[in-house]
């Protein structure tokens, strides 16, 4: 994959980042109900950008948390590596658990996994944004509020989205906006390993 672009997709295990991948792209990616599906990267060009989506970090129903630190230290060090070459680095949060998670890793005084990759991610990429999963499972002001406790927490933008039932139509929007500025197209017709 020597030159080519990168757009890379990073999420907790289970917030439905196949999903969106898959809804977005057309792709079958293998996926599922339980958190730790996705251990291995799915990679398919989408025009001129090789789309990835990367495994799930953090809790995996079944594994031992030793195998879940090497798929962060795995996802870590693929994107330190390959940082000259993604244009964009959408970040998969499950909106309407992330206040509730955020708020227990905080009252225990660590970092929730979701701000530090989030970080992480904004001091390597160029290009950032938050792609907030599971809005259907949550109505009007409370959508409101979800949306707003996410944008402060991780300083970036966040971009509702429904994976599930195809609600993806801000994203796709977003990202050929970020990707065009950066000289890429992309085709989110049926991508191609």
């Amino acid at each position: 994959m020597n030159g080519d672009k990168l757009l890379v997709f990073a999420g907790r295990s289970n917030v439905g980042k196949s999903t969106l991948f898959s809804s977005l792209f057309k792709v079958k990616v293998r996926k599922g109900k339980k958190p730790g599906s996705t251990v291995k990267p799915n990679f398919f060009r989408a025009g001129e950008v090789i789309a990835v989506d990367l495994p799930g970090y953090g809790y995996m129903k079944g594994l031992d948390w030793r195998f879940s630190e090497k798929v962060r230290d795995f996802i870590v060090h693929y994107i330190e590596e390959n940082a000259n070459a993604i244009v964009l680095a959408v970040q998969v949060i499950d909106l309407s658990a992330f206040r509730e998670i955020t708020e227990r890793w905080e009252k225990r005084g660590e970092i929730p996994l979701d701000v530090e990759m989030c970080n992480f991610l904004k001091e390597v990429c160029k290009n950032v944004v938050v792609a907030a999963n599971k809005v259907d499972r949550l109505e009007g002001r409370e959508l409101e509020k979800e949306l707003d406790y996410a944008k402060r927490k991780l300083k970036v933008k966040v971009i509702p989205v429904s994976a599930k039932y195809g609600k993806t139509g801000e994203i796709k929007t977003k990202i050929t906006e970020i990707l065009k500025k950066e000289g890429v197209s992309i085709s989110f017709k049926r991508a191609w390993q």
